[in-house]
């Protein structure tokens, strides 16, 4: 009986004691159960999109061509599992190319996968020498994207073009088997008709179709993301555009210049009349054109780019919806997914006059070049959710912290290309050095009038 009350008395005297005696629990804080997210350096944080972002373009890859698919669904993974995109594939092309760099494939593997690609698209379906937009990949055959746009998209095709140049300027001093691979690349762009696309005018147009001609009639004029279709056509030897077809059509006899300024920053050239576009203006055309030293007499395309990207930040950091954590680690709109009002997905291209409360991964992730320590910031902030927000080929396309951290776990091959590509441009400039060094892209941008 004795021993028993001694114990007792211990344990009233123990639950009694201070708060860190031996026997002390602290309270259940529901917080606890958070998941504790590493922290990552900013040389490790690039390391993980780029890798797993890779991913996209070679793990998930159209089966039968190893061209990229225009959109993949992790939990829906027979959805539009032949559609193969033109001008995806051209960033995936210039992504495998960074896989080699950065250990991910050897270049053996690399060089494999790039011929299997090449060789699809020399026998796909082509339209005075354009691609279309989705091609079956299967079977090379298009597949329309719309009723009217069932022929050639000369704007995906400029955007497969840039990354075929690169191929070439990679390799083109390699072995046998790989200088063969570097000739098919040169060729494959050459047979690009730009002049075809111009209908005898001083412009560009961006569809043709055998069955609806130019009935579509939609010309390539003023700042979007159209840029690297002239500076190609310009550099075509045998089909290239007249001069004109740059200053008259893209550039409106000079009218694309603008003074307008949002948050005290110029725009520098108007944005297509919509105020400030969508941010994958200031990335697809510069994924191999080098933006750092580029200028004519309507721009300085750097300062443009870093404009354009900067009044995006400063529009999120503003934040006049009062949307959830939109700030200075919470930004970035641009074309991609989308939720719409009803809860369901969609697509739009989110930009200041057109803000859902959707951020997109890809906007600030691609703007690295522009605006790093402000990219970076994005890049931490996304992997602090990634429990919700990191997917097995990188970041998804959009997500809301406006609606309870919405995400929709979906990739889109135009979102996840650019991040990869222009991480490295800001890491090592190789897409930009690769571009640049070709002399008929060096050509074209002499006839346009270029400094670089």
């Amino acid at each position: 009986m004795k021993i028993f009350k001694l114990v007792i008395i211990a344990l009233v005297m123990v639950s009694c004691g201070s708060d860190d005696g031996p026997g002390y629990q602290e309270p259940y804080d529901p917080s606890d159960d958070d998941p504790v997210v590493e922290t990552l350096t900013d040389e490790e944080i690039m390391d993980l999109t780029q890798e797993t972002t890779f991913k996209y373009f070679w793990d998930y890859a159209e089966s039968n061509s190893g061209a990229a698919k225009e959109r993949y669904h992790p939990n829906d993974p027979t959805n539009s599992q032949n559609v193969v995109t033109t001008g995806g594939s051209g960033f995936g092309l210039m992504a495998i190319l960074v896989g080699i760099e950065r250990g991910y494939i050897t270049r053996v593997e690399g060089v494999s996968r790039l011929s299997q690609i090449l060789n699809f698209f020399e026998g796909a379906d082509r339209f005075h020498g354009a691609w279309s937009h989705w091609i079956d990949g299967g079977t090379g055959g298009i597949i329309p994207f719309s009723d009217q746009d069932n022929g050639g998209d000369l704007v995906e095709t400029a955007f497969l073009a840039q990354g075929l140049i690169c191929v070439k300027e990679y390799f083109k001093d390699g072995s046998t088997e790989e200088a063969e691979l570097a000739a098919q690349a040169d060729l494959l762009w050459k047979g690009v008709e730009w002049d075809w696309y111009t209908q005898g005018q001083n412009a560009l147009f961006w569809h043709w179709s055998p069955s609806n001609n130019f009935a579509i009639n939609l010309e390539l004029k003023g700042y979007n993301e159209t840029l690297i279709a002239f500076v190609l056509g310009a550099a075509s030897l045998d089909y290239s555009i007249p001069v004109e077809a740059y200053h008259q059509g893209w550039a409106d006899n000079g009218n694309i210049v603008s003074s307008a300024s949002q948050y005290n920053t110029t725009l520098i050239l108007d944005h297509a009349g919509t105020g400030t576009g969508p941010l994958f203006w200031a990335h697809y055309s510069y994924l191999g054109l080098d933006p750092r030293n580029l200028s004519d007499q309507y721009a300085n395309y750097w300062d443009l780019n870093v404009n354009h990207t900067n009044i995006n930040y400063l529009y999120c950091v503003d934040n006049p919806n009062s949307y959830v954590d939109y700030g200075e680690d919470c930004w970035g709109l641009t074309a991609s997914y989308t939720r719409n009002s009803d809860g369901s997905v969609g697509y739009t291209a989110h930009d200041p006059e057109n803000d859902t409360g959707v951020i997109s991964p890809t906007a600030a992730i691609s703007s690295i070049p522009y605006t790093p320590e402000k990219s970076l910031a994005a890049m931490h902030y996304f992997y602090s959710k990634n429990e919700i927000l990191l997917g097995n080929a990188g970041f998804y396309d959009a997500f809301s912290p406006q609606y309870n951290d919405w995400v929709t776990e979906r990739y889109l091959a135009i979102d996840q290309g650019p991040e990869i590509i222009m991480i490295e441009n800001y890491r090592s400039q190789l897409l930009w050095n690769l571009f640049m060094q070709n002399e008929d892209v060096q050509n074209g941008l002499d006839a346009l009038g270029f400094t670089y």
